[in-house]
């Protein structure tokens, strides 16, 4: 249950409807859309919530499940359903495409039995009635048209027509030429006026040739003239068309009896294309806001894990901003947060933030916070947003507010959400403060769950002092006089409002007299939260800090005993394998100095022969030779500014180049003959006395040469999920700026185009390319992009 009315309006769940609604197929989806609630029955949320997660899982795979026709059956069956009627061509196609739909994702989900479970259960127990494709088969081509031989009549009436069309055509091309001989056509061609093939004849010759006309030029000069031995023809044709006509709709009718007795099955497959299209719409949603399905819980409680708002995630992505994530968790020990701090500090968004998404998830939504977020289920959700003053009810602000107030009171329970934005405000603080306590201390006595935010210090006073009830503020970067986003749990927050008036430029003297004014024990109060403020915000910055390079140090640890194991285990393979390989050796070094011998014997040791045969020898002795590399030169890398004329190494390579230009965080940097625009953070300084060293040790251009021959034009991504796809496309495309080259091939994969848009969207950021296109439809079509460079 909601309370009030606009609760929906005011969290956003609305917008958000209108955005699952945008990725329905069919009209059948967006009614589903429409008329989603909220439920409060856990079997019932968490299979909606299974199957919406099974159908993200499909669509993030690109597991080939083509979803393309989804009409509206429901219409077609009715029409269907009187006796009498008939279904025209385009209609009977809607039906055929829809099954050829049902059917195929059936098939699909046969192919991968007890993988989707909670999808499999929309089509359990629905019959596969192939016969209603047969019978629309056997009348439509694969067009959708009326097929020629459909029945025999109509076979037999489509060659009369065809051979009376060739007929008309013989004699009218006779007379044609023959006027044009006498020269009593006008200019033009054949032509055809009220469905009849005429002859453009000029006035003054209309006489000369025997027939009708059916129509004159504007000038009045030329006739259109239809020869009396083709009108005939004509005519015959005519009715022959009449007869096809009166066949078609004889057949349309035998069909669409034959389908009436299937009416309660394409009913069904209906409702299934219906809750798929829903299913599906949600899925993609779920995609675009990054959300995924938390641990549902059947007590009405939360435990939000990094929770990020989906309307705000969706605007900063637009502008290319990240939204903070919000730690949350509401429960029988801390069951409403007072969350206070400045204006414009995400308090609001915070409240709002748990309202949408317990309200998304008890519709069925997936959710975009951690996987390991905990969400139960509340029976009611109360939500005092915004300012409700109503002229016709001649109600202020303030008593709007208490409206609301009275409601919740009277109606909550253990099992309620309540969300309270700006609690008391609307009157007099000395009257809106203890008013706003005492509902407060009502609501915390019934148990209730809920986010409050507020700027009164009572309210703030009461929660520290009351079971149940707990502060938390939003932080605030004092130094930098910017809010930070972040929720902490645990102690009020300060307005901060001398200090941002202060950083807006209020007069100082204005200042004074307003810290006399409010009294010297709550502008201690104030200096003490802004204080313990920024030494929380510190701790909890030096906390991060610890526990990142911890998780780093134990990475370190993990991988070094790791490769202590794989060493200890493969010590003595390694040394068994070596013995092997020294023992096969001798043995043929040993055949071999036999053989030499015998065959110097055999040759009683003639000068060439021994010879020959100690080349041999030797042969033998230099393949078994172990070569002893030369170790690389130590490059020693400078930590001072990079300028131009300096010597730099590309990170990861033994590349060397000097810098020709420095623009902000680009460079131009010279390798060789070649000269490329390098990222500053890509290189590093290395002393004058080493480049002769590197750059006699490797020629950049040989190193180019061997970079290009090896580097392929093309790039498989099929299959990569967003973020890694992004990293590998990045280096992929630096290696093809620096070297020069003019396309490169993009592979993909088509799926629902997600991958597609991600990829060509973070090409477009690139000032190097030129234009995208798709590659031939014979040969991937828009699974491949080709980019061309400037």
């Amino acid at each position: 249950m909601l309370y009030p009315e606009n609760c929906e309006e005011r969290l956003g769940f609305n917008e958000v409807r209108q955005m699952v609604r945008q990725h329905c197929l069919s009209t059948m989806g967006q009614n589903l859309v429409d008329k989603m609630q909220v439920m409060a029955k856990h079997d019932q949320i968490d299979k909606f919530l299974r199957q919406t997660k099974e159908f993200k899982s499909i669509l993030e795979n690109q597991e080939p499940l083509q979803i393309s026709a989804f009409f509206d059956i429901k219409i077609l069956a009715d029409k269907i359903r009187v006796e009498g009627s008939y279904l025209i061509e385009d209609e009977l196609f809607k039906i055929y495409t829809s099954l050829q739909t049902v059917f195929a994702v059936i098939r699909f989900f046969d192919d991968r039995k007890d993988v989707y479970p909670s999808l499999e259960a929309l089509f359990e127990h629905l019959p596969i009635e192939r016969n209603i494709l047969r019978k629309i088969e056997d009348v439509l081509d694969a067009k959708g048209k009326i097929k020629p031989n459909a029945s025999r009549e109509l076979l037999d009436i489509t060659t009369a027509i065809a051979k009376g069309e060739q007929e008309v055509r013989r004699k009218m091309d006779s007379i044609y030429k023959s006027a044009v001989a006498n020269n009593w056509v006008a200019d033009g061609s054949l032509t055809v006026r009220d469905g009849r093939m005429c002859i453009p004849i000029l006035a003054e010759n209309k006489r000369k040739l025997k027939g009708f006309i059916h129509d004159e030029s504007a000038s009045g000069q030329t006739v259109y003239l239809e020869p009396e031995e083709v009108f005939t023809l004509n005519n015959k044709l005519r009715d022959l068309e009449f007869d096809r006509r009166r066949e078609i709709i004889r057949i349309l009718i035998a069909t669409t009896n034959e389908l009436r007795p299937y009416i309660p099955i394409l009913l069904s497959y209906h409702g299934f294309l219906t809750k798929l299209d829903f299913v599906r719409a949600k899925a993609l949603f779920a995609i675009q806001v990054g959300a995924q399905m938390p641990v549902l819980l059947k007590e009405a409680k939360t435990k939000l894990i990094n929770a990020r708002h989906p309307l705000l995630l969706l605007s900063f992505a637009a502008d290319q901003k990240t939204v903070v994530p919000l730690n949350i968790h509401l429960d029988e020990g801390t069951r409403v947060v007072l969350v206070s701090g400045p204006n414009a500090g995400g308090k609001s968004v915070c409240m709002k933030t748990v309202g949408l998404l317990q309200m998304m998830l008890q519709t069925g939504l997936l959710v975009p916070v951690d996987e390991h977020s905990e969400m139960g289920i509340f029976h009611q959700i109360f939500a005092d947003i915004g300012d409700d003053q109503s002229i016709e009810s001649d109600l202020s602000t303030y008593s709007a507010h208490l409206n609301k107030m009275r409601y919740f009171v009277a109606h909550a329970n253990a099992k309620t959400l309540v969300l309270i934005d700006e609690f008391g405000t609307g009157t007099d603080p000395q009257f809106g403060g203890p008013m706003a306590e005492a509902v407060l201390e009502v609501l915390n006595n019934k148990k209730v769950r809920g986010v409050i935010t507020t700027h009164y210090s009572n309210l703030k006073l009461f929660a520290g002092d009351t079971n149940g009830l707990e502060n938390a503020s939003m932080l605030f970067d004092n130094s930098r006089m910017k809010p930070l986003y972040i929720l902490d749990i645990g102690k009020p927050g300060s307005s901060y409002a001398f200090e941002i008036a202060q950083n807006i430029g209020l007069q100082k003297d204005v200042l004074e007299l307003a810290k006399q004014k409010i009294g010297t024990n709550q502008n201690s109060i104030d200096s003490l939260l802004v204080d313990l403020e920024k030494e929380k915000r510190q701790v909890h910055e030096s906390k991060v800090k610890l526990a990142n390079q911890q998780n780093r140090l134990n990475q370190l640890l993990a991988e070094n005993e790791k490769q202590k194991l794989y060493l200890e285990e493969n010590k003595i393979n390694l040394i068994k394998d070596a013995k092997l390989q020294a023992q096969n050796i001798i043995k043929d070094a040993n055949k071999l100095v036999e053989n030499t011998i015998a065959q110097i014997k055999k040759k009683q040791a003639d000068k060439e022969a021994t010879r020959e045969l100690r080349q041999n020898l030797q042969k033998g002795l230099v393949k078994n030779e172990v070569k002893i590399e030369k170790p690389k030169p130590v490059v020693v890398y400078e930590n001072t500014a990079i300028e131009v004329g300096d010597w730099v190494q590309l990170n990861g390579t033994e590349s060397t180049g000097q810098v020709m230009e420095v623009n902000k965080s680009n460079l131009v940097v010279a390798f060789g003959d070649l000269r490329s625009v390098v990222k500053m953070n890509r290189v590093q300084k290395i002393s004058n006395k080493q480049v002769k060293k590197l750059v006699q040790r490797s020629s950049y251009t040989n190193s180019l040469s061997d970079a290009v021959s090896s580097f392929r034009a093309e790039l498989d991504l099929r299959g990569m999920r967003g973020e890694v796809a992004l990293q590998e496309l990045e280096n992929y495309f630096d290696k093809a700026i620096m070297l020069g080259f003019p396309s490169v091939k993009i592979i993909h994969g088509k799926g629902d185009g997600i991958l597609r848009k991600l990829i060509r969207n973070h090409l477009k950021s690139y000032k190097q390319v030129d234009r995208m296109e798709d590659e031939h439809l014979d040969r991937g079509g828009d699974g491949i992009t080709y980019v061309y460079m400037k």
